[in-house]
């Protein structure tokens, strides 16, 4: 994972019963929300500016595309780390790379990037990401 201008952070999940599907591993939408769920619990964490703090000032970040390689299948008691490091970050909004690592075999299971757009949680639609909020994630 390459990322020469902000910071990478780690979180480490375990593969739940109810992420598996009828091959016998992962579903691949799970693997959405491992990387959701990490950059939540990262926000708070180690960027110190949780996704309540945005909610209460009237924003939100969403999806805007997903771009996922699933190279490696997940089993049920897998523990995984998440990688996550934002690669842009601009007044549009921000491009976030992430890798999922099989703690046990240290191989990546799946990598990609997210991209994110704030939105005004009263219209829905889309606005400027302020100069402030870029540099609190310029980490």
């Amino acid at each position: 994972m390459e990322n020469n201008q902000y910071s990478i952070f780690e979180s480490e999940l375990r593969v739940r019963p109810d992420d598996i599907d009828m091959f016998n591993h992962v579903h691949n939408s799970k693997y959405f929300d491992y990387v959701l769920a990490a950059r939540y619990e990262q926000m708070e964490k180690d960027y110190k500016m949780p996704m309540e703090h945005f909610l209460e000032s009237g924003f939100g970040w969403v999806v805007k595309t997903a771009m996922v390689n699933f190279k490696r299948p997940l089993i049920l008691g897998d523990v995984i780390t998440v990688r996550t490091g934002i690669i842009t970050m601009n007044e549009k909004g921000c491009r976030v790379q992430f890798e999922i690592v099989n703690k046990k075999t240290g191989k990546v299971a799946s990598d990609g990037w997210f991209d994110y757009v704030m939105i005004d949680i009263n219209t829905g639609r889309a606005c400027a990401v302020s100069s402030d909020m870029i540099a609190a994630y310029a980490i």
